[in-house]
């Protein structure tokens, strides 16, 4: 079942994981995972628009690219990029909880929880582009209800039945 297109749904987004080499064994599930767990937070409809661009991206970083004051680097950073004001409180509280949650149970290190770091961050009303086009909020959810509205059948012949 479809869950109805809501108002400030993300039709989109776009999750970004840095981390040092090595940290994840498999990274495409960890992408996997981190966008079925976005659209899933989030409540968007399970339709084709949003599958195919809720995505995303895991980054390696050298050993040597990565260091905190004190020259740590066995830390993450995952970034996570939504149109205008799609997450109110509970979903940023919920997405923070379960993306770390992922990537430590991804790496196989449940202490990288305290390790990770969650950035929440919004593009503009109209900027977010999509094949071309820089969406406002409401022409991605009037495009995600075309989308998924259900194909009227053709009538045959344009005159009134005899």
């Amino acid at each position: 079942m479809t869950r109805p297109v809501k108002e400030n749904s993300t039709a989109v987004a776009m999750i970004d994981d840095y981390a040092v080499a090595g940290t994840f064994p498999d990274k495409h599930q960890l992408a996997g995972d981190l966008a079925s767990a976005l659209m899933a937070i989030e409540q968007v409809p399970d339709i084709p628009m949003f599958r195919r661009n809720t995505a995303a991206f895991v980054h390696d970083l050298p050993g040597d690219g990565l260091s905190n004051v004190d020259g740590d680097s066995d830390y993450v950073r995952v970034q996570v990029l939504t149109n205008h004001c799609a997450l109110d409180r509970d979903k940023q509280l919920a997405v923070v909880r379960e993306f770390t949650a992922i990537v430590a149970r991804s790496a196989g290190d449940p202490e990288l929880a305290d390790r990770t770091w969650v950035l929440l961050t919004e593009a503009s009303d109209g900027g977010w582009g999509l094949g071309g086009h820089a969406y406002t909020n409401d022409e991605l959810m009037t495009a995600a209800r075309r989308r998924r509205a259900p194909a009227r059948p053709r009538r045959r012949g344009g005159g009134a039945a005899s």
